[in-house]
């Protein structure tokens, strides 16, 4: 009995000793002074020594970069398609491509490039027209190409804009003011879409290095919230960390917050109504991101009686003395 008491004892201290660090390892936490979580919500680790292809996803890579760079990427690759079998065609010779309009374009590599884009496109202007076996082989090749293409980015568009994901704003700097007799750690965000988020749920981690045996191990604790949920999220929400004697924050110094590298995640996930799907976001604040003594100013605008109430998003990051 006492044995396996000892062990359930053992396999607990193992399990919060697991779970301190969030996945990050014992020798970030332990060692590590870098910034874990990065404003924009990724982490700000490396991975080295895997190989090429393990790197390699490109369906991954196409669904979650830019729309900007996405656009780019397409219209290259087609452009540099349309270029190969615009060269193939090109080298086939005069009178493999035959072009009938009134002025027809006599470089050869040219016509072959603009008689790729009709096929490409299934355009068909009938202007150009292939002759021979090997050209309409060609054509073959690359309508089947086209297709098989064509099928590909229209399923990657869907697929972007059938992922859910969360758009919200945080503020540019988190505060610890004076709140009811004490003070709080806070900072405020808001949705910055017209769709509803809903059951929407946030959690604060709480990481610094601390002095444990004469060795600077690194810290990490859940923050207790004032409301860690809220069903509906129409305009904006500031997070509320009363600092009392149950805070790990108890009587630490803007000093203290420096010299312990501290940094405060923040995990915020809740129901994308449109897609009725969860979704997720996170951002982190360190301490040269921090305002002590200072208080969000009311984000609401003033309005009339019988009118609706409205915030100016504007003022998410704005400040005054408290």
């Amino acid at each position: 009995m006492q044995e396996q008491s000892n062990i359930k004892f053992t396999m607990r201290a193992f399990e919060k000793a697991q779970d301190r660090d969030l996945g990050f390892g014992e020798k970030v936490a332990r060692e590590s002074r870098e910034r874990l979580l990065n404003r924009d919500g990724s982490f700000n680790v490396e991975r080295t020594g895997l190989k090429l292809f393990a790197l390699l996803n490109p369906y991954h890579f196409l669904l979650t970069m830019s729309w900007t760079r996405f656009i780019t990427a397409t219209l290259l690759i087609y452009f540099l398609s349309n270029l190969v079998f615009g060269f193939f065609y090109g080298i086939l010779g005069e009178g493999t491509l035959i072009d009938t309009s009134s002025t027809p374009t006599e470089n050869l590599f040219l016509r072959g490039f603009f008689f790729s884009v009709q096929t490409f496109a299934t355009i068909g202007y009938g202007t150009i027209h292939p002759v021979g076996i090997i050209t309409n082989l060609l054509v073959t090749i690359e309508s089947y190409y086209s297709m098989i293409m064509t099928a590909l980015v229209t399923g990657i568009v869907f697929a972007r804009f059938a992922r859910p994901t969360a758009k919200i704003l945080f503020s540019d700097h988190a505060l610890i003011a004076p709140y009811q007799d004490k003070t709080a750690f806070m900072m405020r965000l808001v949705n910055s879409r017209n769709n509803q988020m809903i059951e929407v749920e946030a959690k604060i981690m709480f990481s610094r290095l601390v002095d444990e045996n004469g060795k600077k191990n690194r810290r990490f604790d859940m923050l207790e919230l004032e409301r860690d949920q809220v069903v509906f999220l129409p305009l904006s929400w500031t997070l509320v960390h009363p600092i009392d004697e149950n805070s790990p924050m108890f009587g630490m110094t803007e000093e203290d917050f420096h010299n312990s590298d501290a940094e405060f995640a923040i995990l915020l996930s809740g129901m994308d109504e449109t897609y009725a799907q969860v979704v997720h976001t996170r951002t982190s604040y360190k301490p040269n991101e921090i305002k002590h003594g200072y208080k969000f100013t009311s984000i609401y605008n003033e309005v009339e009686s019988g009118e609706k109430i409205s915030i100016d998003v504007r003022k998410l990051s704005k400040i005054e003395k408290a």
